[in-house]
């Protein structure tokens, strides 16, 4: 699946990590798909759940071989 927007959040701590993942998301419609890459503890732990209590669909999340997670979000909204 192909995203229609790639954030990088490997750089940044929480609560910075959901902030500018909702920024993000706030710039694509609803129904498309955003794709974030994030570190292990926090971030993986606290971005997909704030997500998800926000309505948007967690589609994926993988541990990359460096050892980020890859979390793919469809935007809430969509069909």
């Amino acid at each position: 699946m192909q995203p229609d927007k790639t954030l990088d959040i490997t750089g940044d701590q929480c609560p910075m990590t959901f902030v500018k993942t909702k920024l993000a998301l706030e710039g694509i419609e609803a129904g498309q798909f955003l794709e974030v890459f994030l570190n292990s503890g926090e971030p993986v732990k606290n971005v997909p759940r704030s997500l998800r209590n926000e309505g948007h669909k967690v589609v994926a999340l993988e541990k990359q071989d460096d050892g980020t997670y890859r979390l793919l979000v469809e935007k809430e909204g969509g069909q």
